[in-house]
């Protein structure tokens, strides 16, 4: 039997490798033969593919980028309260697994993050994280994920701009911990978690400060321009 610390490990590899997953570059190449990065905005990210390969692609895509953050959750959920590494640890060692699982939940999260956006497969250039990390949240608390969809809609259907939609949504998780009253380490993810996909679209927060920010339907002629 692996020692629980290598157990743990792994579980956070495995969160990063299905963050990694490039969803976006996969469809570009099985549906029209093209690399997503050379065309529209340059990102795989579901935005980009809808303005590429059309709407049932996007949405495709979307899910599954979010699939992802929410299989990176619930591989530790299922790890510590199912596997026999993690159980045998609880009744021979002192290790509290109900007070360790939060904080490895929060790990998982953030590599989830860091494999969409910096995937290994396409040298570490992804997406923006916006959708794997609506995954995260629904698995953390469903609650919180679809508080956080509802804020990204009401932002949408005002602005029609999907990166200031995005970095909303981003802003909104923190305060949605906290009145949902969530564990330290959720909250930790939140304002860890949006600050990174802030800092994701800061292009994006040049453009919209510039007023040169492109709506929803309108083309991108820079790259990195959608939310991922």
């Amino acid at each position: 039997m692996l020692p629980w610390y290598i157990n743990n490990e792994l579980l956070l590899i495995l969160a990063y490798l299905l963050g990694s997953i490039p969803t976006g570059y996969l469809a570009g190449r099985l549906l029209k033969g093209i690399d997503i990065r050379d065309e529209g905005s340059g990102s795989i990210g579901a935005t980009n593919v809808l303005r590429t390969l059309g709407k049932a692609p996007a949405i495709v895509v979307l899910l599954i980028d979010a699939l992802k953050g929410f299989l990176a959750i619930a591989a530790v959920n299922f790890a510590f309260t199912r596997l026999p590494g993690w159980l045998y640890y609880t009744k021979v060692v002192d290790v509290n697994l109900a007070n360790w699982q939060p904080w490895m939940i929060t790990l998982a999260g953030l590599l989830a993050l860091l494999g969409h956006s910096k995937p290994i497969w396409l040298n570490f250039k992804g997406g923006k994280s916006v959708a794997t990390s609506i995954g995260v949240l629904l698995a953390m608390d469903w609650r919180i994920g679809l508080s956080t969809i509802a804020v990204f809609a009401v932002s949408i259907t005002i602005s029609r701009i999907v990166s200031l939609s995005s970095i909303t949504g981003a802003i909104s998780v923190t305060a949605l911990m906290i009145a949902f009253r969530q564990p330290l380490p959720y909250c930790l993810f939140a304002i860890a978690g949006g600050v990174y996909v802030i800092w994701l679209h800061r292009t994006n927060i040049q453009r919209l400060l510039a007023g040169t920010e492109p709506r929803l339907g309108q083309k991108a002629e820079q790259p990195e321009v959608d939310a991922g």
